[in-house]
């Protein structure tokens, strides 16, 4: 059996149509090259962990084949070869796959539903992620230092941090045997309302806030109450004041919604008998439902945490309240949400949630914590539904960012980089990806600046290391200027860019809690805030950054390209991650693959947002010289 020249890839037109993720009701072709007339290629699928084999038409060198994609969900094919009681297989996860003697991987098609949209203020937009406290106190004032006496006199312990430029408490305070996250600044909602121009010259269009309900912690993720406003925050007319106000400027928020669990120091749970109606200590408690124990007197805690009792989300009378609570925010001016630990709320309870919040409000986006690719992702002993149509708008993108660092820390070569690009697009339903939260770095994780200036991993230090960490003159040189590569990237990627407050400024720090110091107000690196703003600006003046059709491209190992186009618009984005000069060649067989290749186009001249200079492209070859360690963002049109 001969099995050479055989070929399959996904990520071009003639094997593959459509695209990547399709609707349901659309038929699906795939073509596979077999030259050897002898060879019977035959789909093995799997269509929601259904099998079938296909046989296919032989179109002179190839075998054609083409089947419906009637529901939601995933499938997965490779192809079987056989000639004369040989047996082989050809299979692969994106792009040209290969043959083998075994059963290969299997290539991913998702089926979405037809009616699925996601909002085009958020696809177009620039998102900005804040932690309420540490990003302002208003103007001259001590922001919510004041109110925290709220806190203490239910009993909690409270350490205020007088200076703004104070180090995040990282340590037990002193009589107390463990950390705890109790350290306040007293930024607050007012303090974000007074920097809204700074948002928006920004080119802000949502502002991402993490909770801002009443919590004893400065992350708020242990939920004391979800209907009221923390006090160090402010109150609910502060809140309804600054969505106003954000509103008149073009700015949308998001509020962070922390339902998979509450605090055990909460009205609902009530471990220490504060509010006397809590699950815990009152068995005629509303709130018993809410919580399953295990045995008696002990509950499901999150991930071993006494502090945040797990939730029945199923439950209709935790249900019926979470409608509220949503209601509650939307008469405040607030209908976007981001689900934290999305991955452990049910199928069924995110469905919900989007129902609501899309009769609320058709315009609202619902936005799930996923680490993952989200297309594929395993929980509750099933895949979850998130892309299919009925749940997530989309997801944070973990998956982009993590590839983007690879690339710039020499993890992977900008072929490897190119190709999970590819693999995002591929599995992600067009609304989801033009909607995917493109962050480099959130709450969760080291700040970019120290990652990419060559940051140890964080399990690799213990919290004092931690604490002491900060790169040396050159790697913090090299840190720069691979942030704004990182940032260059991020600007010309489909999707929504989501900066985290304070990178555009230069915070560095290691893991939480070292990632959620105070914006350097009057400290920022005014060089680096300005190559931010040259971005931002690049990309909200661009239709092609925004909405165009997109290209990826390898110019060698250590250079990457991105080719937007739309109407007669093209931009380009390219990067050098390498310590060497570099004289890269641009040309649109570069972009033959993806379902854009025969739409890009080069135009004839572009000026380049980064250093202003003109470049023109020549008998359909763009050059461009890349100093070390540097990128270009050109636009045309």
């Amino acid at each position: 059996m001969d099995l050479k020249d055989i070929r399959h890839n996904s990520r071009l037109h003639r094997y593959r149509s459509p695209f990547g993720a399709v609707r349901a009701g659309d038929t699906v072709s795939l073509s596979i090259d077999v030259p050897d007339e002898s060879v019977r290629a035959t789909l093995r699928l799997w269509i929601n962990g259904a099998e079938r084999l296909i046989e296919g038409a032989r179109e002179g060198a190839s075998v054609r084949f083409s089947f419906l994609c009637e529901h939601t969900g995933l499938v997965w094919y490779y192809f079987l070869l056989s000639s004369e009681g040989e047996t082989g297989y050809y299979g692969g996860c994106s792009g040209e796959g290969a043959v083998c003697d075994c059963p290969p991987p299997a290539y991913q098609i998702t089926v979405y539903d037809a009616a699925f949209t996601t909002p085009a203020w958020f696809r177009g937009g620039i998102a900005y992620q804040i932690f309420p406290d540490r990003f302002a106190r208003p103007d001259g004032l001590r922001g919510g230092l004041e109110r925290a006496a709220a806190h203490t006199a239910m009993g909690r312990r409270v350490f205020l941090h007088e200076a703004w430029d104070d180090e995040v408490l990282s340590a037990p305070l002193p009589g107390v045997n463990a950390y705890e996250p109790c350290d306040f600044f007293g930024g607050d909602l007012k303090g974000i309302e007074e920097k809204l121009p700074y948002l928006k010259e920004l080119g802000v269009s949502c502002v991402y806030l993490n909770p801002v309900f009443e919590s004893p912690s400065n992350h708020r993720y242990n939920t004391s109450n979800y209907l009221k406003i923390d006090p160090i925050l402010g109150d609910e007319n502060d809140l309804r004041r600054l969505a106003e106000r954000a509103k008149e400027l073009g700015i949308r928020l998001m509020l962070d919604g922390v339902f998979s669990h509450t605090g055990d120091d909460s009205v609902y749970f009530d471990r220490r008998g504060v509010y006397g109606f809590g699950a815990y200590l009152n068995p005629d408690s509303p709130y018993r439902p809410w919580y399953d124990p295990e045995k008696k007197g002990e509950y499901h805690y999150w991930w071993g945490f006494r502090s945040l009792p797990e939730v029945n989300e199923l439950d209709i009378t935790y249900m019926a309240f979470i409608r509220e609570v949503l209601l509650h925010w939307a008469a405040c001016g607030v209908t976007s949400w981001r689900l934290d630990v999305a991955d452990e709320l049910p199928d069924a309870f995110i469905a919900f949630l989007r129902k609501e919040l899309k009769a609320i409000d058709p315009g609202s986006v619902l936005l799930g914590e996923v680490w993952d690719d989200a297309s594929n992702k395993e929980g509750f002993g099933a895949r979850r539904k998130y892309v299919d149509g009925h749940e997530l708008d989309s997801a944070m993108g973990y998956p982009l960012k993590n590839a983007v660092f690879d690339f710039l820390l020499c993890r992977a070569d900008a072929a490897g980089f190119a190709s999970r690009l590819w693999s995002i697009r591929e599995n992600y339903p067009r609304p989801f990806y033009e909607a995917q939260l493109n962050l480099l770095g959130s709450h969760d994780t080291v700040r970019a600046l120290s990652e990419l200036s060559g940051a140890p991993h964080r399990d690799a230090l213990t919290m004092e290391e931690q604490r002491r960490y900060r790169p040396n003159a050159a790697e913090l040189t090299r840190g720069r200027a691979r942030l704004m590569l990182a940032a260059t990237l991020q600007m010309a990627v489909p999707g929504v860019p989501c900066i985290y407050y304070g990178d555009e400024a230069g915070l560095q720090g290691m893991a939480d809690p070292f990632c959620r110091a105070t914006y350097p107000w009057g400290r920022e690196d005014e060089a680096l805030l300005s190559l931010y703003r040259t971005l931002t600006r690049a990309r909200s003046e661009s239709a092609a950054l925004k909405y165009g059709a997109c290209g990826f491209a390898a110019l060698g190992a250590d250079a990457f390209a991105v080719l937007r186009c739309f109407q007669n618009e093209s931009a380009i984005a390219m990067v050098n991650r390498s310590e060497l000069a570099l004289e890269a060649e641009l040309r649109l067989d570069l972009f033959s693959e993806g379902p854009d290749a025969e739409t890009l186009f080069l135009a004839s001249q572009y000026r380049d947002a980064l250093g202003g200079n003109v470049v023109r492209t020549e008998n359909g070859v763009l050059r461009l010289r890349l100093p070390p360690l540097s990128g270009a963002l050109l636009t045309a049109g």
